[in-house]
């Protein structure tokens, strides 16, 4: 079921074209990443999602909300985690929550404040004022106040900007929890192996829409599929044996290493491991050398730059 319905979604400023002619959709539980260089329009478009913003024109339906017509609602029924979030520096975290809980009803602040103040490992700095913070305490003070109403959607900024190693290992993992409670996400990252690691799909924007597709399809889309057998003295006969058979497209032969070109790896593994030690091969590795994310990326951006 989709969550999150986006048609033909445009906005201007002045002459100014921030995101245009946008059409997506995000279903229940899925994490969605939304990638682009700066001023490519992932902010403008999460403004435009969650109310703060309108469009100027096409039409967005956010967990069962028009927008921009229901906007009261569908701030209940969201969490949202800005790039730079705002909090009153003079008051402590307890304090901070309690104020942005009363925008919520429904919900027991007291139990929902502690809940995410020890999930996010602040309960033992609750008194402390916020002013006094590190910019990763208050970014997972900001990931608390998105959650103490228990959105269905959560709209996240660069949610890992600013912490440490441990820290935005933990974030990673409370988003995956997230998702597997049926909670649906919209991850802005500039972060590509974050974005790999947790996202269902991938959307990469530059003000349109340039591709959206999960991390495997992009892969094949953009580059061969190649399997990379090491193997203990690498001959002629081994690299013979493995081009006569009718599935490789191509092989090339460095040091111990044999780079084979295929167009259904995980079919054809067997058969060309099999021939590999029938031919007497002694085989030390074998793995698929898988393009990273940030390939693509860099590909889809460069090919938008060139047009």
């Amino acid at each position: 079921m989709s969550v999150i319905e986006v048609r033909n979604l445009t906005k201007k400023f002045g002459e100014r074209m921030a995101v245009e002619d946008l059409s997506l959709q995000v279903e229940e539980g899925e994490v969605l990443g939304f990638l682009g260089p700066n001023g490519a329009g992932k902010t403008t478009t999460i403004r435009m999602l969650a109310g703060i913003i309108a469009p100027s024109s096409g039409t967005a339906i956010v967990a069962g909300h028009p927008i921009p017509s229901d906007i009261e609602r569908l701030h209940e029924a969201i969490g949202l985690l800005t790039e730079s979030p705002g909090f009153y520096d003079r008051f402590s975290a307890r304090r901070n929550l309690e104020f942005f809980a009363g925008f919520y009803s429904d919900i027991n602040a007291t139990v929902q404040i502690e809940k995410y103040l020890k999930l996010m490992g602040l309960w033992d700095r609750r008194e402390n004022r916020v002013g006094t913070y590190s910019k990763g305490m208050k970014q997972r003070l900001a990931l608390a106040r998105a959650l103490l109403h228990e959105p269905k959607v959560l709209f996240l900024d660069e949610p890992t900007a600013g912490l440490d190693p441990e820290a935005a290992q933990e974030v990673r993992e409370l988003i995956k929890r997230l998702s597997g409670e049926g909670r649906t996400i919209f991850l802005c990252t500039h972060n590509l192996t974050e974005a790999e690691q947790l996202c269902h799909r991938i959307a990469v924007i530059r003000t349109h829409l340039l591709a959206l597709d999960t991390g495997y399809n992009l892969r094949n889309r953009f580059f061969r599929r190649e399997i990379i057998i090491t193997v203990q003295d690498l001959n002629s006969a081994i690299s013979e044996a493995v081009k006569k058979l009718a599935f490789v497209q191509e092989i090339r032969m460095a040091d111990n290493r044999l780079t084979v070109e295929l167009n259904e790896p995980e079919q054809n593994r067997p058969e060309l491991v099999k021939a590999v030690v029938d031919a007497g091969g002694r085989i030390m590795e074998v793995f698929e050398n898988k393009q990273p994310l940030e390939e693509i990326y860099l590909k889809l951006i460069r090919e938008e730059s060139e047009k």
